[in-house]
């Protein structure tokens, strides 16, 4: 399993510096990726900010996670993706969402039939990303146009799927998942075998898997998870998460982090490469210096640094 950074925890600072400064950082501590999530209506694009980070940080994976779907054409994302690929090279992996129906209810925007929506964006957003090319007429979204690019390699794209039915879009059509708020026992039983299933029989290969939750080690466990679920509440409240909270057994986020002592913790990301985790995106959940210190030592000391 790949070790990775998630840097999402400083998007509300709307600071490209800052992110810089921890993709930097991310790349000399050892780290193989760096991954950013863009909310519905932050304000702040992850490609541009990835963008910048690319021409800074050489090397290192750049990937968002994710771009909500909704909110923009896949001929205008493609055209995006394109763009920043050809300033920054072919390390960029581009990882798309449905968000959820509340965050797209503040833009006014239906999130009526999703899957179908996810269905239709991908096979515009695909063939553009392949070959520069798309004639497609769906039900929720059609295209026909050329890109300008031509692309020499294919960009990786990834999707958030969470239900039965985005799995299977995902597996069919996409290099694999993204996960939020999924523990071990969730990725074994259901998030894995489905995706694989549809990817089998696609003909794709084997899926990536990547996953993100908190991580934090600590010498006080408990104070640390409930500051987690006070911090993180609105996650526990979507119903895509509800669900996998009731798969994994656990009802509000900060019994989903990782969390605990040196050992506890190194014992809880190896379970999540167990379950069939590909790359493991650390979202490092620290509230004191020695925290950070410590928490990412193990870090490093996971890539084998």
């Amino acid at each position: 399993m790949q070790i990775g950074i998630n840097g999402t925890g400083l998007v509300q600072r709307a600071s490209v510096d800052a992110i810089v400064e921890d993709a930097q950082r991310a790349a000399s501590d050892g780290f193989t990726s760096y991954w950013l999530a863009e909310h519905p209506t932050g304000g702040f694009d992850a490609l541009t900010v990835l963008t910048v980070v690319g021409l800074r940080v050489p090397e290192l994976e750049l990937g968002t996670a994710i771009v909500p779907t909704f909110p923009r054409h896949p001929m205008v994302l493609a055209g995006q993706t394109l763009t920043a690929r050809s300033v920054i090279g072919n390390r960029l992996t581009l990882g798309v969402g449905l968000s959820h129906a509340p965050m797209m209810a503040d833009l006014g925007i239906s999130f009526d039939k999703p899957i179908r929506h996810l269905k239709d964006y991908l096979s515009v957003l695909m063939p553009l990303l392949e070959n520069g090319t798309v004639e497609y007429s769906g039900q929720a979204l059609s295209c026909k146009a050329q890109s300008f690019f031509r692309p020499e390699e294919r960009c990786p794209v990834v999707v958030a799927a969470l239900g039965p039915q985005a799995l299977k879009v995902a597996g069919r059509m996409t290099d694999g998942t993204t996960l939020a708020w999924v523990g071990p026992r969730t990725v074994r039983e259901h998030i894995k075998p489905r995706l694989t299933e549809a990817a089998t029989a696609a003909g794709r290969t084997a899926p990536r898997i990547i996953a993100t939750l908190p991580i934090c080690v600590t010498d006080d466990e408990a104070r640390v998870r409930t500051r987690i679920t006070e911090t993180l509440t609105m996650y526990g409240k979507l119903p895509s998460y509800q669900a996998m909270f009731e798969r994994e057994g656990v009802s509000e986020p900060g019994e989903l982090a990782i969390v605990g002592s040196e050992s506890r913790v190194q014992d809880l990301v190896e379970e999540l490469a167990d379950a069939g985790v590909t790359d493991y995106a650390a979202s490092e959940f620290t509230t004191t210096a020695d925290e950070r210190e410590r928490t990412r030592q193990l870090l490093i000391g996971l890539t084998g640094g």
